[in-house]
């Protein structure tokens, strides 16, 4: 595996509660592969707990993992752009929500404003999505995305065919993978895949 050693790579995360188990190892993968991790975190993050567990100990879980406190508003995001610019920005998960913004072009998060500041310098911004309706009406702004320029995804899927059949979730243990290959200019491939349920298997 390549060292990220050196590489400053911005780490969003939005509402997609349930997938954050998913996400957590691949944060502590970057870490330990030298990476420089800056967590960023939605609104929502910050202010909804779920089942899934309580926003305080995300945060405070997210800054254990990196050591670095969490970006936690659009005015301490926009520097990544011009003063202290990452080598890459991570969202994942990025529910269907963040990801109608971001392809139209609006800026109301923390996560979204260091996008957007990331692609103001011409680098990579990795997309692990999380959301009910993909193949739904948010399917022309998935579209928009893959088509633009600077925009790489994790490969995601169906991950319930049945059951939701416009859900589609990223295969967020390809998520290095897929940085590597963004560093490159490169998408990492296949980018549509299976992705099913363990009861669907």
């Amino acid at each position: 595996m390549t060292s990220f050693k050196g590489r400053r790579i911005g780490f969003g995360l939005t509402g997609s509660h349930c997938t954050y188990e998913e996400v957590m190892p691949q944060i502590e993968k970057l870490v330990s592969l030298g990476a420089e991790v800056i967590p960023v975190v939605s609104y929502t993050v910050q202010t909804t707990s779920t089942r899934f567990g309580e926003s305080e100990e995300w945060i405070k879980r997210i800054e254990d993992i990196t050591g670095n406190p969490v970006v936690d508003t659009i005015v301490k995001a926009e520097p990544l752009g011009p003063k202290l610019p990452l080598d890459c920005m991570i969202i994942a998960p990025m529910t269907g929500n963040s990801m109608s913004k971001f392809a139209n072009a609006m800026n109301e998060s923390p996560v979204l404003m260091a996008a957007k500041a990331t692609m103001r310098n011409h680098r990579p911004v990795v997309l692990g999505i999380s959301t009910n309706d993909a193949l739904g009406l948010n399917g022309v702004n998935l579209m928009r995305l893959m088509a633009a320029k600077d925009i790489y995804f994790i490969p995601f899927g169906q991950d319930d065919p049945i059951g939701k059949p416009n859900s589609m979730v990223a295969r967020m243990e390809q998520l290095v993978d897929t940085v590597l290959a963004a560093l490159k200019g490169e998408q990492l491939q296949p980018v549509i895949v299976e992705k099913f349920r363990d009861s669907e298997k």
